[in-house]
């Protein structure tokens, strides 16, 4: 984490932080070529803000589009110097997939909301110092009204952090409690009971910040180095599988500078976001099928018995968390076939019902 803010701030000060944000916002007020160009060679170098910068793409955009000029002056800044980590706080043990079922209450009270609930899958929560959090603030209208997005400072009383270990050892995600949490109005971002707006401007970008992630030390170029490593360039099904694995990791970075043209551009194409992040999945677990293929043997070790200390092992077993994360393949798949192929929505019997009542069905 330390190295991410480090190389965060290293871009900042030299004003390659927020390539594509507007410079009124602190931004190179550049191309989505230059970003995608620069991405591509600073992976080589394995020089990434990692999380770092990810949290920069999902609160960036919220903030810049919907949030107050003085909730932009005071957050921006550090989102793009590293100074301040965020994490997200929307999924909840009975909203996944279905968001907009979620529970977390926040209840006006003078001039603050009185947080209670919980959340879970929230990525690096336990480093964060704020974060975006999306609750119910009216449970009389439909769930995808009546919800509101906030801006929280995770010192604040009755915040408690719980990190979640994965099955690779690490705690990437946690589950996040909130008892009686204080919240100021002023934290609010957009309007009141119309966060769901909000709440889409930040899935939109998750997808496709997941899906954009091509390339680097666990990209094409690391399996093509154990290809070499282990002697086995010179096979044909290697090579056949090897040429799938550039092809496959070459669209995605096509596929992601198309989206970031059309949204730059004020042309939003609602379905790429999804085509990415699905796309993504698929690329990486034949990319990481193969590089374990290739360590034979040595592919079965763990951690410091294995080569690289564990690498593919473990980027192999993360991997089927990103089926999960930034919305389920079901999901996108769904958002592909309504808003790209035009195909009939799914029938949505509880979509206009409050939601107090959809809990009591």
């Amino acid at each position: 984490m330390e190295r991410c803010r480090s190389w965060q701030k290293v871009l900042s000060d030299n004003g390659w932080a927020g390539i594509t944000w507007p410079k009124a916002f602190g931004g190179r007020g550049d191309s989505a070529a230059v970003s995608v160009i620069f991405g591509q060679e600073a992976s080589k170098y394995d020089a990434t803000a990692g999380f770092i910068g990810a949290v920069q793409s999902l609160v960036g955009p919220p903030i810049m589009r919907h949030g107050t000029p003085e909730q932009q002056q005071r957050f921006l800044p550090g989102l793009l110097d590293g100074s301040v980590n965020w994490c997200q706080l929307f999924s909840e043990p009975g909203a996944g997939s279905d968001l907009a079922a979620l529970s977390t209450r926040a209840v006006r009270d003078g001039d603050a909301f009185i947080v209670n609930g919980q959340k879970v899958w929230n990525t690096q929560a336990q480093f964060a110092d704020w974060g975006i959090l999306v609750t119910r603030t009216d449970p009389d209208a439909p769930k995808h009204k009546g919800v509101t997005f906030f801006l929280v400072d995770m010192a604040t009383p009755g915040i408690e952090v719980r990190p979640l270990v994965q099955s690779t050892g690490q705690a990437h995600f946690n589950e996040v409690f909130f008892n009686d949490v204080i919240i100021p109005v002023e934290n609010v971002v957009g309007e009141i009971n119309e966060g769901w707006a909000v709440t889409r401007t930040v899935l939109s970008s998750e997808a496709g910040m997941i899906g954009s992630g091509a390339g680097g030390s666990n990209g094409f170029e690391g399996v093509l180095g154990l290809a070499r490593k282990y002697g086995r360039t010179e096979d044909p099904e290697i090579r056949l599988r090897l040429a799938d694995a550039y092809a496959r990791e070459r669209m995605l970075q096509l596929l992601g500078l198309r989206m970031q043209s059309f949204i730059l551009n004020g042309r939003g194409n609602p379905p790429d976001p999804s085509v990415m992040k699905n796309f993504m999945v698929q690329a990486a677990e034949k990319r990481y099928d193969l590089a374990l293929e290739l360590e034979g043997p040595d592919g079965m070790l763990d951690k410091a018995d294995a080569p690289q200390n564990g690498f593919w092992q473990s980027v192999h077993m993360g991997q089927f968390g990103s089926r999960i994360g930034g919305g389920t393949t079901e999901v996108h798949r769904n958002m592909i076939a309504e808003r790209a192929l035009g195909l009939p929505r799914d029938v949505s019997p509880d979509k206009d019902l409050p939601w107090k009542e959809i809990l009591k069905a």
